[in-house]
């Protein structure tokens, strides 16, 4: 049993009496775990869904990276958090400003405060865009994070860890799968050092975006994910896994990006002055060549909100087009670091800027990519069956923010 809890940003964790590690399985849409699964390339998670949970979570809007995990390690929607995608439009300055620091959240993180609580607390990321995110007051209490990205890198002073190459392997390349792998098997070699008994660690989607879920390649990837993820069962550990977004196809059936270039439309239509911003936009291009199916759009005083927002209504491909207010509202968006409107697109479509703004030759084959409202439900697996009063939740509106509450306070433990 839970001997404390732990409040953050108004939700109670308990401290559970085992080491805890939540995974986010970065684009991870439950396609992939169907065709691992189906195909045996996956025992160890296939032991978690017979053992303890699976299901499905929704998960915030806009469905990037940025937005999730900090919605996932704050308990909190964006609204509340203040990231609301990877990049906006700071309109005080006019810049367009990447949300890769602490200093854009607006709460705390749940790290530090089970620091304090006892635990010791671990958080591993791939890319290193994201470690100063996490890391937010932890290393001050004496907790470690870390990105794969930069491993070599790593220093007591900023990080609560060094030497992390000898402790884990060489730094992987961070446009590989391997980069994903070793931010697991960091997980382990810190649990079986004793160095940490709760950890989050968090992988990055490159696979998902160059691969579909049957392909041989990605399938192999589940397979050396499953080996880690195993071990860290061997260890006695709580695991649960989510995702931070799904991962779709964008693609015409010729297999070329089935974009539509917003800003260039709009400009053509209205007139100049029009900015759209995608807040998929981060420094790893040949991911996604930034184009996802979402897009915040910013208007000069002369234009009317209604018109444009009728205009992308009535414009084949796009799904759901919101003002401002409207989109803080429905998506839970921080509306001081919106545009006028807020647009997504369909399944297999994607929203970008103009031809010449986007480097297509850095896609690395075909365009899978997320963003909207299509790869808004993600995996939800725990190790251990749900306690009664959590699987009334779960058949809810469950969140993939939800996730460390029902690690911690939702499971049943050896003794019930």
């Amino acid at each position: 049993m839970s001997v404390e809890v732990v409040s953050v940003n108004g939700r109670q964790y308990g401290l559970p009496p085992h080491p805890v590690v939540v995974i986010c399985l970065d684009g991870s849409a439950d396609e992939y775990f169907d065709a691992a699964l189906v195909r045996g390339r996956m025992p160890n998670l296939a032991r978690m869904c017979v053992d303890g949970y699976r299901g499905m979570a929704r998960a915030a809007m806009p469905t990037f990276t940025n937005v999730n995990n900090s919605s996932i390690v704050t308990g909190v929607p964006p609204a509340r958090h203040g990231i609301g995608g990877n990049f906006f439009l700071d309109t005080a300055t006019g810049e367009e400003v990447m949300m890769n620091s602490a200093r854009f959240l607006r709460v705390d993180t749940l790290f530090p405060h089970m620091q304090q609580a006892g635990r010791r607390v671990a958080v591993v990321t791939a890319k290193e865009k994201l470690r100063d995110i996490f890391a937010q007051g932890l290393i001050e209490v004496g907790g470690i994070a870390f990105s794969a990205e930069k491993a070599s890198s790593a220093a007591a002073a900023t990080h609560g860890i060094d030497q992390v190459e000898a402790l884990v392997g060489a730094t992987p390349e961070i446009y590989s799968g391997q980069a994903s792998v070793y931010v697991l098997q960091a997980g382990v070699a810190l649990l079986s050092e004793g160095m940490a008994d709760f950890l989050y660690l968090s992988t990055t989607d490159y696979m998902q975006h160059k691969f579909p879920p049957e392909h041989p390649e990605i399938l192999d990837f589940y397979a050396r994910l499953d080996i880690e993820i195993g071990r860290l069962l061997d260890l006695g550990v709580v695991v649960a896994i989510t995702a931070d977004h799904g991962m779709n196809a964008k693609q015409l059936a010729d297999g070329s990006p089935n974009v539509i270039y917003l800003e260039s439309e709009l400009t053509a239509a209205f007139g100049p002055g029009i900015r759209v911003i995608l807040p998929i936009t981060d420094p790893y291009v040949a991911h996604h060549g930034a184009l996802g199916s979402f897009a915040q759009v910013h208007l000069p005083e002369s234009v009317s909100v209604q018109a444009v927002c009728q205009w992308c209504l009535q414009r084949e491909g796009i799904t759901e087009c919101h003002d401002r207010e409207t989109a803080a509202r429905l998506l839970e968006l921080p509306a001081d670091r919106s545009g006028d409107l807020v647009v997504s697109s369909g399944r297999d479509v994607v929203l970008g800027r103009t031809p010449d703004y986007h480097d297509l030759s850095a896609l690395a084959g075909a365009l899978r990519s997320h963003g909207g409202r299509y790869e808004e439900m993600v995996p939800l697996v725990f190790s251990r069956p749900l306690n009664r009063r959590y699987a009334a939740v779960v058949a809810g509106d469950v969140r993939n923010f939800d996730v460390f509450e029902i690690a911690c306070s939702g499971l049943l433990v050896d003794n019930e």
